[in-house]
C-alpha cells in the first residue's frame, strides 16, 4: 500500500530564482525538517538521509527528468521506496507556484501508524513553507544548476513503480533498533494524547437520561391518589356541616308563631314584607 502527497505553495520570487534554489539539493536540510543530509554523487544521483518520528531512513535517488525553470523528477534506486516530481509555474514576473508530488511506501508498524496520523503530509507542508521563507528572505538563490536530464522524454510524475531498484529492501536501510523504539514511543505518545483528549471531551458532556420504557398500546397509567382516612359511618363531624344560607333579600324566622301573634296585636297583614299579596 502506497501513499501520495500533493502540495503547492506560491513564492514571491521569479521562476528562475525558485528553480535555481531547488537544484541545490545539498541545501535541503536548511528548510526540510526531516532531511538530515543530501550528498550529490553525480549530476543525476544523490544519497539521502532522513529522520521522521524517530525513524531514520536512507536511500539513493536518480533524477529521471530535469528541465530548467519547469520540472525536476526523481525515483529511488535503493533504500526507502519513494518517487515524485516538483514543478514550477510562473504566475507573474515576481511570483511562482511550486507544485510537489510525492509517492512513498510506508514500511513497518511505525511508518504505517505515522502514515495514518498524516505525519509525512504535515512535514511536506511545513517544508514548503520554510522554502518560501528562505527564498523570499534571501532575495536570491544560493546556487544553480542549469543542466538538463532527459528534457524531451517527459516521464510525467514518477511513482513507486518507477523506484524498481528500491523494492525488496523492506525499509531496513539505515534503521537502527534504537531509532525504531524512539519512533514507536513518539507515535504511540501522539495517539495516546489524542485518545485522552477525546475521552476527556466525552466525559465532560452531560449525558441525557434514558427514555422511559414504552407502554403497551391501550394501557393508561394510573394517577397518583392520596388516601385520606374516613370516620366511621355512624359518626358525623360538626365541622363538615355547612349552615344553610337564607335566600338573598329575604329574612324570615324558622317559625311564624311570633309573627302571627304580632300581626294580631298590631292589625297588620302577616304576608307584607316578603310573600305575594
Amino acid at each position: 500500500m502506497t501513499t501520495k502527497v500533493e502540495k503547492s505553495i506560491q513564492v514571491d520570487v521569479p521562476v528562475n530564482q525558485a528553480y535555481n534554489q531547488w537544484t541545490q539539493f545539498e541545501d535541503f536540510p536548511h528548510f526540510m525538517g526531516g532531511v538530515k543530509e543530501v550528498r550529490q554523487l553525480t549530476d543525476q544521483r544523490m544519497h539521502w538521509v532522513a529522520e521522521i518520528a524517530g525513524v531514520r531512513r536512507e536511500w539513493e535517488a536518480a533524477v529521471l527528468e530535469q528541465e530548467p525553470d519547469r520540472k525536476v523528477a526523481w525515483a529511488a534506486t535503493s533504500g526507502a521506496t519513494n518517487a515524485g516530481a516538483v514543478r514550477f509555474e510562473e504566475v507573474g514576473p515576481m511570483s511562482t507556484i511550486v507544485y510537489l508530488s510525492l509517492e512513498y511506501e510506508p514500511e513497518g508498524v511505525v511508518e504505517q501508524v505515522g502514515d495514518k496520523l498524516g505525519i509525512v503530509e504535515r512535514q511536506v507542508t511545513s517544508d514548503l513553507e520554510r522554502f518560501k521563507r528562505l527564498i523570499e528572505d534571501e532575495g536570491y538563490a544560493t546556487g544553480a544548476w542549469r543542466g538538463s536530464v532527459n528534457e524531451h522524454l517527459d516521464v510525467g510524475t514518477p511513482g513507486v513503480g518507477d523506484a524498481v531498484g528500491s523494492h525488496g529492501d523492506d525499509g531496513k536501510a539505515g534503521v537502527s533498533g534504537k531509532a525504531v523504539a524512539a519512533g514507536v514511543a513518539a507515535v504511540a505518545g501522539v495517539a495516546a494524547a489524542a485518545a485522552a483528549v477525546a475521552s476527556s471531551s466525552s466525559t465532560e458532556e452531560e449525558r441525557p437520561l434514558p427514555p422511559p420504557p414504552p407502554q403497551p398500546e391501550g394501557v393508561v397509567q394510573p394517577e397518583t391518589v392520596t388516601v385520606v382516612e374516613q370516620p366511621p359511618a355512624d359518626v358525623v363531624r360538626d365541622s363538615t356541616l355547612t349552615e344553610e344560607a337564607p335566600p338573598a333579600g329575604y329574612t324570615a324566622p324558622s317559625s311564624t308563631e311570633g309573627v302571627e301573634r304580632g300581626v294580631r296585636e298590631g292589625g297588620d297583614d302577616p304576608m307584607i314584607g316578603g310573600g305575594s299579596r
